[in-house]
Order: structure tokens, then sequence, then C-alpha cells
């Protein structure tokens, strides 16, 4: 297992984990198998999206806030980040990708990205290779 420290640095925010993820891969020289990638906190999310228009990214961040608006609830009244919890339960922790000749087997227009939904903070991502 290989462990990534990803710095956000916004509030809200998706960053392209594709190069890094890919990285430990082609380090590894697995031949063919899967790439787990998982982000071990509760108000981030791991999800496959485009990684051409970064427009998709805040399309989706603004999707999710129409969705689950802030500020309405119970566990606002503790610390005031129920929204990001709910989003970051319905998107998910982590990704399997499949891996052929020690690369990721993503679309032409797919990446792994990390979504930010309380930050910024210092996120932990587990990249488990089998």
């Amino acid at each position: 297992m290989t462990e990534l420290s990803i710095r956000t640095t916004k509030n809200r925010e998706m960053i392209d984990l594709t190069p890094r993820v890919a990285e430990v891969v082609a380090r590894a020289g697995l031949a063919e198998g899967l790439c787990s990638v998982y982000v071990a906190h509760a108000t981030a999310a791991i999800v496959i999206n485009e990684n051409d228009d970064p427009n998709v990214c805040v399309d989706t961040l603004d999707a999710l806030d129409r969705l689950i608006p802030a500020g309405q609830w119970r566990h606002d009244r503790v610390d005031g980040n129920a929204a990001s919890h709910i989003q970051a339960a319905i998107l998910g922790p982590g990704e399997t990708i499949p891996v052929r000749n020690s690369q990721l087997c993503l679309g032409r227009w797919q990446a792994v990205m990390l979504v930010e939904l309380d930050g910024p903070r210092e996120r932990r991502v587990l990249v488990t290779l089998r």
C-alpha cells in the first residue's frame, strides 16, 4: 500500500490525482490487476470524472451544493459541515480501476479525482494494488 499526502488549498475543490496514482502503478510493475484509491476522511471523496474541461469540476461541486445545501442539518450544530459529510457519503471514499501492462485502464477523458468538501486540509489517500 502507498500513502499519498495531498494538501488541499480551498474549501471545496477537485484535484486530479491521476499522475500520482499512475506513477505508483508503474513503479510497482503490476502487469494486470486492480488499483484501489481510497481517501481516509469523512468530508472528502474519490471519483472518476473528466479531466479536460475544468468546468466539469466546478459544475460537479455546484450540483452537490444544490442537491445538499449547507446550513440546514442537525450536524451543523456541532461543527457546521454536515453538507460536506452527506456529499462525501453519496460520492464515496474510493474507486477501483483495472490495470493492464502497468497502466491504469482509464478512458480517454477520465481522471482519478480527490473531491475536497471541507478544506483546506491535509488528506491521506491510500493506493492499493492487487
